[in-house]
Formats: structure tokens, sequence, C-alpha cells
């Protein structure tokens, strides 16, 4: 790891018993003070795992209770800024970036602003991905076209057929939009959505899912707006 990172990551680990967080709704399962990491992990529909890679990475602290391991409310408002972070795709650095800037944020309004902050960069980075990935999709239909030429038509669009929830993953994919998002998106696990996924890709007899989502388009699936 980095020597910042090392560095950021030993700072939340001593971080003050109370800072500012921005404020996010907590899930309704959860109580407002000291949680099990079960309850934890249930109430944000995270892994046991997941919860101790936040420690690892000083995101988050667990205080012992005898055998038990619990959470405060401190993190509880902590998990919920890193869930809805991780919802989105934001990588770990950044999250951890943020919150070791949380800890100077003085006030409350400071702390939305570090948060408002951070997203602003995520959206900038996701534009420059969808960017690259129409570029992407336009080579790759470029790519099709070149290699069907002289050979037999294209297959028509009634070839493949799709499920509802089959074209709906096929939208989200089109997005632009990660298998993360798509299962918040689609309520889905995520084996379920990789699985779907793999299927559509197969559909279209694709490599990956850009192959798959340009022939989408040239066959009618999805729009090219």
């Amino acid at each position: 790891m980095p020597e910042d990172l090392k560095n950021n990551a030993s700072a939340m680990l001593a971080r003050p018993e109370s800072c500012f967080m921005p404020i996010l709704p907590l899930p309704g399962t959860i109580p407002e003070n000291q949680v099990a990491i079960a309850d934890m992990a249930d109430a944000f529909g995270v892994t046991h795992r997941t919860l101790h890679f936040y420690e690892e990475k000083g995101l988050l602290t667990a205080e012992r209770m005898g055998p038990m391991r619990v959470y405060g409310l401190e993190d509880i408002r902590r998990m919920a800024v890193i869930n809805a972070c991780r919802e989105i795709d934001m990588p770990i650095i950044a999250i951890q970036e943020m919150m070791a800037d949380l800890l100077a944020a003085g006030s409350r309004e400071d702390a939305a602003q570090i948060f408002r902050d951070a997203l602003h960069g995520h959206k900038r980075e996701l534009a420059a991905q969808q960017s690259i990935l129409r570029r992407q999709m336009q080579r790759v239909s470029e790519l099709l076209e070149s290699a069907d030429e002289g050979n037999s038509p294209r297959p028509q669009p009634q070839t493949i057929h799709l499920s509802p929830i089959e074209i709906k993953c096929l939208g989200c994919m089109a997005e632009g939009y990660p298998a993360t998002r798509i299962a918040t998106l689609m309520d889905m696990d995520m084996t379920a959505v990789l699985t779907l996924e793999s299927d559509i890709i197969r559909k279209f007899n694709g490599h990956n899912r850009f192959q798959a989502v340009a022939k989408a388009v040239l066959m009618g699936f999805v729009s090219a707006d």
C-alpha cells in the first residue's frame, strides 16, 4: 500500500470518538446504538467478510463485547456513507481519501460539502468512462460492419429472443452501469446479474459486454442515442 494511503488508514483507525458525517438515511432495521456484526451485515446487505475488509482499510472499527464484535453509532453512520459510495462503484481508495478528509471537517456543513465534492469527482470519472465506452462501441460497430462485408447478411432482430428481464438488464448494460449497480436497480444478487449478463452476451455471440451491446444497437434492441 502506498505510504500516503497507509497514513490515511492509520489516521482513520485513530479517529476521534465523534466526527462529522454526511447525513444519510440508515436502514430501518438497524438500531441507532451498538449492533453486532451479523446485524450490521444484514442491515446493509453485505457479508461479514466485507465488513472485515472495511476494517482492514481503516474505514470501520469494531469493538469487542465478550466474544462478539459490535459497531457503535459512529460506525453505523460511516457504514451508511461507505455503502452509498460502493453502490455507485466508487473505488475504495477514493472512499479512504474522502473519509480522511471528513476527519478534518469542522461542521456538518463541511462534511456535506466534502461528500458532494467526492460525488462530483466520481461523476466526472463515470462520464469519462461512458465516453470511452461509446467510442469502443462505435469501433466495435465499425469492425462488425467490416467483418460482415461479403458475408451472409447479419442476423435479424427476430433471431434473438430476450426475456423482459434480459431486455431490462441489456438496457442497463448499454448505459454503462457496472454489475453492482445493475444488481441494485434490478433488486437481484450479484451472482444472478452476472449469470444474466453472461446469457445476454452468449445470445449476441459476443466475447464481452461491449460487443454484446454494440450488436444489440445494430440490431435495434437498444437505441443508439
